[in-house]
């Protein structure tokens, strides 16, 4: 049986590659925890998180003073039943943003053990039901950019090859529409718009605005509601023909299940980060599979091609490249369509090298038997 020795953590911080501006925030800062597992074996797995600007320290702390120890002696290939551990040794905290994150950093970590160890990529060890997926950009269409720039960027990434384009939503309702109908008009019908309101609406406006972009025949209309509004969601949803799309902003795998009873949704975005891990993410795929939903993943689309690919009603993954200043090589990309890595593993490509020099406070914290 092997043991795990040793976890060393760390955080860097990754600025956007662009202004990224929606209804309600900018995202100025991509704060990453990333979190090394160690065994007896010599094997090493590499799991990380993000926040938007906050929280990164309190997702670095929680791991090293009350996560990180209790893995030390614990057997790795018991995935589900550290993780189990680890969430009820955090009862008081979860269900919970920074709790999950903190959660998601060890449980990738301790697949990518999984995998090496197995010899297989993840995207088969948890399923290998596809091979390739196709892509949308969302890096074009932030709320702070004029309607030629978003005519520019969706038709630049449909000669791509790209399937789609997510506009964001959230300015008054006249220039939002003529915005959607100037890409329509460019794009033409054979290429999807999504457009996402990041939670900025109430259940009227949402309903007033819904009835305004329906002539645009859009793959979903995304977070149009806070994403507490189950009831919302669901007199929405009993509303328009648009699909409503949830879940980057849901923390567990009951949360994806009352929407997906009450009818509220009909794409779900299951965050591996937000929803605390693979293992609790492969879940709520399975869960949506049950009701012929599809699920789309939310961001971080170097770990979320391999998890769409495991899984068969994986429809999209959105294009948003965060990873290129940490990573020797970037995912994968042929006629808009992602392919996971075949070597076993995650599919991340760490550098180590740079992760270094980008260490936030210059600090790498070593927990091993001296913790237990």
């Amino acid at each position: 049986m092997a043991k795990v020795d040793r976890v060393e953590v760390l955080m860097v911080d990754l600025k956007p590659k662009v202004t990224r501006t929606d209804a309600i925030q900018a995202f100025v800062s991509q704060e990453t925890p990333i979190v090394r597992i160690h065994s007896d074996e010599g094997i090493v797995g590499a799991g990380y998180s993000y926040t938007i600007g906050t929280g990164g320290h309190a997702v670095v702390d929680l791991i090293v003073r009350h996560l990180a120890p209790r893995l030390i002696g614990r057997d790795p290939a018991f995935v589900e039943a550290i993780w189990r551990d680890l969430l009820f040794h955090t009862h008081a905290t979860s269900v919970g943003a920074i709790t999950s994150l903190a959660l998601c950093a060890i449980d990738m970590a301790l697949w990518d053990m999984r995998c090496l160890k197995s010899g297989r990529p993840l995207h088969v060890e948890a399923g290998g039901a596809q091979t390739s997926i196709p892509l949308y950009t969302t890096e074009g269409g932030w709320l702070q950019l004029e309607t030629s720039a978003l005519v520019e960027d969706a038709l630049a990434a449909k000669a791509a090859g790209f399937g789609g384009a997510k506009i964001k939503v959230g300015r008054p309702p006249h220039e939002d529409v003529a915005r959607l109908a100037a890409v329509r008009a460019a794009v033409g019908a054979d290429f999807e718009i999504m457009i996402d309101a990041n939670q900025a609406f109430t259940v009227e406006a949402a309903i007033r605005r819904a009835r305004l972009y329906e002539p645009f025949d859009l793959a979903w209309y995304e977070e149009p509601l806070p994403a507490d509004d189950i009831d919302g969601h669901t007199r929405l949803s009993a509303t328009t023909t648009l699909p409503i799309a949830v879940g980057e902003s849901l923390y567990s795998l009951s949360h994806f299940r009352e929407y997906l009873q009450r009818g509220a949704c009909s794409v779900i975005q299951a965050d591996v980060a937000r929803i605390g891990g693979i293992t609790p993410w492969l879940k709520a795929a399975h869960l949506a599979e049950a009701f012929n939903v599809a699920i789309c993943p939310h961001f971080l689309m170097e770990l979320h091609v391999a998890l769409g690919c495991a899984v068969p009603n994986a429809r999209w993954i959105e294009y948003i490249p965060q990873l290129d200043a940490l990573t020797s090589s970037g995912m994968a990309i042929r006629d808009g369509r992602a392919t996971p890595s075949d070597k076993p593993g995650l599919g991340v490509a760490w550098d180590w090298q740079k992760i270094e020099r980008l260490r936030v406070d210059d600090r790498t914290y070593v927990i091993d038997e001296t913790h237990r």
